[in-house]
C-alpha cells in the first residue's frame, strides 16, 4: 500500500469540501432540526458523481475504487455526517449488492438511476426483533408459482421513505439456517409495499430512518438476486464493504471535530493565553491526532485491501470498530475543549458528538465486530 495521496483522492476532497461549503453547510442547521431528508442535495450529488462511485461507467457510475470512495465519505462527514452516511448507505448497501449480486439484466435496469441519483436507493436487513440476529428473521416471502409473497416489517432502514428501489432480505425457508434467506430488489410504488414509522433520532437526523412494511407483497421472480437462499450470504459480503464505508464516516466526523477543537483551541484565552498552551488541553489534542491517524490507516488498509480483490473481512471489522470508537472519544473531547459553548449548537462539537455514536451501532455493533475479529483470529 502506498501512503501519499493521489491526484484523484486531492481533487475529490477539493469537490467535496465545495460543493459542502456552498450546498450542505448553510442548510444543516434546519435540516438537523426538523430531521429533513434534502433529496435535492443527493440529485446533485449524482451529477457530481459521488452516487455511484464505485459503479463502472458503462452503468453510468464514476468506475473509482475504496480509495476515492473513503476520501469522499471522510470529507461529507466533515461537513455533515448526516448526508455522509445516507451518501454512504446508497452505494454500498443498495447499489452495492446489486452491483456485486445482480445479473445484468438487473444492472442494466437499475444500475443507471441510482449511480445518478435518479433513484434513491434503500437496503433492509434489521427487524424489530432482530438486530444483530439477522438469521432468526420473521420478514418472510412464500413462493406462488412465479411469484413470491411477503409478509413482515424491517426497521431503521435508511432512505426507507423517500427510497425509490430497495433491496431487501427475507426469508425463504427455515429460521437460523444460513442458506434459508433471499435477498429482493422491490420498487416504490409496488402493492402491498410500503414505508412505515419515521424514527426519530439522536443523531444523523438529516439522514431519513424508516420501518418498510410488507402486506402481502407480490414479488416476481425475476427481481431475486442471485439464488433463492444466498441473501444472507450476500448481505454478510455487502457488509464487510459497509464497514469501510461506516470506518470512513467515522473517521470524518473525527477529523471535522478534532479540527474544530483545535481551531478553537487557539482562539480562546484564559489566564492571559490560548488554551492550546495549557498541557491539559494540548495533551487531548495529541491523543485526539494520534488516534485519527491510526483509524485512517486501518481504514485505507482495508479500502486498499478490497480493492485488490482481497478479503477485508477481518480488516473491514477493525477498521470500523476502531474508527467508530475513536470518532466518538475525539467528538467528547472536543466537546470538552469548547467548553460550555461546546455544549451549544451555536458550534460545531455537539453535532459531532452527537453523530458519531451511531457509527458504534450501525452496520454491526462494536460488540458485533469484535466477534467478527476474534472468530478471524481463532480461525
Amino acid at each position: 500500500m502506498e501512503f501519499k495521496t493521489t491526484e484523484n483522492q486531492r481533487l475529490i476532497a477539493d469537490m467535496v469540501r465545495d460543493f459542502g461549503a456552498k450546498h450542505i453547510k448553510p442548510y444543516m442547521r434546519d435540516w438537523d432540526e426538523s430531521q429533513e431528508f434534502p433529496v435535492e442535495v443527493f440529485k446533485q450529488l449524482g451529477e457530481s458523481g459521488l452516487m455511484g462511485v464505485l459503479v463502472p461507467s458503462q452503468y453510468g457510475g464514476s468506475g473509482f475504487g475504496y480509495i476515492e470512495y473513503v476520501t469522499a465519505i471522510a470529507e461529507l462527514a466533515k461537513t455533515d455526517a448526516s448526508i455522509g452516511l445516507s451518501m454512504a448507505a446508497h452505494n454500498s448497501l443498495c447499489t452495492g449488492h446489486i452491483l456485486q449480486f445482480g445479473n445484468e439484466e438487473q444492472k442494466q435496469q437499475y444500475l443507471p438511476k441510482l449511480a445518478t441519483a435518479e433513484w434513491i436507493g434503500a437496503w433492509g436487513l434489521t427487524e424489530p426483533n432482530t438486530g444483530s440476529d439477522a438469521g432468526n428473521m420473521r420478514t418472510v416471502a412464500v413462493q406462488d408459482g412465479d411469484f413470491w409473497i411477503i409478509n413482515g416489517a424491517k426497521n431503521f432502514i435508511t432512505h426507507g421513505k423517500s427510497g425509490n428501489v430497495a433491496v431487501v432480505i427475507v426469508r425463504t425457508g427455515e429460521a437460523g439456517d444460513a442458506h434459508s434467506m433471499t435477498a429482493f430488489i422491490i420498487e416504490k410504488g409496488t402493492s402491498g409495499f410500503s414505508a412505515g414509522r419515521k424514527e426519530d433520532k439522536l443523531g444523523m437526523r438529516a439522514s431519513e430512518t424508516t420501518e418498510l412494511v410488507f402486506e402481502d407483497c407480490r414479488i416476481h421472480k425475476d427481481q431475486v438476486i442471485g439464488n433463492v437462499g444466498e441473501g444472507f450470504v450476500q448481505a454478510m459480503k455487502v457488509l464487510d464493504g459497509g464497514r469501510i464505508s461506516i470506518a470512513a464516516l467515522s473517521l470524518g466526523i473525527a477529523q471535522g471535530a478534532f479540527e474544530a477543537a483545535l481551531a478553537y483551541s487557539k482562539e480562546r484565552h484564559q489566564f492571559n493565553q490560548p488554551i492550546s498552551g495549557f498541557q491539559g488541553i494540548a495533551f487531548k489534542l495529541a491523543d485526539m491526532a494520534t488516534e485519527i491517524e491510526a483509524a485512517s490507516l486501518l481504514t485505507y488498509q482495508a479500502a486498499d485491501m478490497k480493492n485488490r480483490g482481497l478479503d477485508v473481512n477481518k480488516e473491514s471489522a477493525m477498521a470500523k470498530y476502531y474508527a467508530s470508537e475513536i470518532s466518538v472519544r475525539v467528538a467528547n473531547e472536543a466537546v470538552q475543549i469548547f467548553g460550555g459553548y461546546g455544549f451549544t449548537k451555536d458550534y460545531p462539537a455537539e453535532k459531532y458528538y452527537r453523530d458519531a455514536k451511531l457509527c458504534t451501532i450501525g452496520e454491526g455493533t462494536s460488540e458485533i465486530q469484535k466477534l467478527v475479529i476474534s472468530r478471524a483470529i481463532l480461525k
